[in-house]
């Protein structure tokens, strides 16, 4: 099921939403700068202006890819503006969505009008097609579906108990894990195993990838928010099978009422890992965090193994997203 701009797209945030306008506010005011990790705390409060559950407006999903989109920001009028390159264009300079407290025709004309100052084609990528839909009918820009970038939305319940005749196969599989691996332990990440953890990246095999480009990025990516997890403020967890090695690893980050999995790596060779620490994690996270009702476990990437591996955890929604060209 593909839902764009129903309520099921929408979440609480939280926000006091208090729009001024930007009557005085130019194309100049805009001056981008890259990312650092120091930036953090400052960008992590605008990610609660974010009305959709779409992984891009998270820290793992601005941070872990700025090398790979070029990602630079800017903030006028407590607003945050995003510039990278497109996600099927490459080399096509292009805009997120801003978040902030900007009314939106505002905000989006002042990249327009940022675009013309510096001659640049305006183009914003991996926007959520009801948003999308929005600003291409204030502006007139055409909109154009980001394929194999949507997001694969879950019922958390769903995944932490495995419920149901429809999860029946993901049920075994956890049952042959702990059939084989009597002695296992799931363990959050710590500091007392946080080396450990980081040592397991080594063992993944990036063969089974169709884009090993893209996957060796992320590879490199994950260590690194691993080196930096006091940062990120992830919640992280580990499984050890029979003989106490790490099997399986995972990554999260708690937004309003969504858990984003922004990492899952396990060992193939032992079976029913991946199934065992995704529904350990999903129980886990809602035993320490009542608030989560869903599971964002993000894009396929149009890779066919990812794709039948998400579908196959019968997603609540897919959560599309647009490019808007001009």
């Amino acid at each position: 099921m593909r839902i764009s701009g129903n309520q099921l797209t929408q979440k609480y945030t939280g926000v006091n939403y208090s729009p001024r306008r930007a009557e005085t506010r130019q194309a100049s005011d805009l001056e981008f700068k890259r990312f650092s990790l120091e930036d953090m705390p400052v960008i992590r409060k605008y990610m609660d202006y974010n009305e959709g559950r779409t992984c891009d407006y998270t820290l793992g999903g601005i941070f872990m890819w700025v090398d790979y989109f070029d990602y630079e920001y800017c903030i006028t009028d407590n607003t945050l503006f995003i510039k990278g390159i497109s996600e099927n264009h490459p080399g096509m300079v292009a805009f997120s969505l801003p978040l902030g407290e900007l009314p939106l025709k505002d905000s989006i004309k002042l990249i327009l009008d940022y675009c013309k100052a510096h001659n640049i084609r305006p183009a914003f990528s991996a926007i959520p097609t009801a948003k999308a839909k929005e600003i291409a009918e204030m502006f007139g820009g055409k909109l154009e579906a980001l394929e194999g970038w949507s997001d694969y939305l879950y019922d958390a319940h769903s995944l932490a108990t495995l419920q149901g005749k429809a999860y029946s196969k993901k049920r075994n599989h956890v049952n042959r894990f702990i059939a084989d691996n009597p002695d296992y332990r799931f363990e959050m990440i710590t500091d007392a195993n946080l080396d450990e953890a980081l040592a397991f990246f080594e063992t993944v095999d990036l063969d089974e990838k169709e884009d090993k480009n893209m996957a060796s990025y992320e590879l490199e990516q994950c260590k690194e928010v691993m080196r930096n997890l006091d940062k990120y403020l992830f919640d992280g967890a580990i499984l050890r099978g029979q003989d106490g090695k790490i099997c399986a690893l995972t990554l999260g980050e708690v937004v309003g009422d969504t858990l984003f999995v922004h990492v899952e790596k396990m060992n193939h060779d032992v079976s029913g890992a991946g199934e065992a620490i995704n529904k350990m994690f999903a129980s886990e996270m809602m035993i320490r965090n009542g608030a989560i009702s869903y599971i964002n476990r993000e894009e396929d990437m149009n890779d066919s193994g990812l794709r039948f591996a998400k579908e196959s955890y019968h997603p609540v929604a897919l959560l599309d997203k647009s490019n808007i060209l001009f």
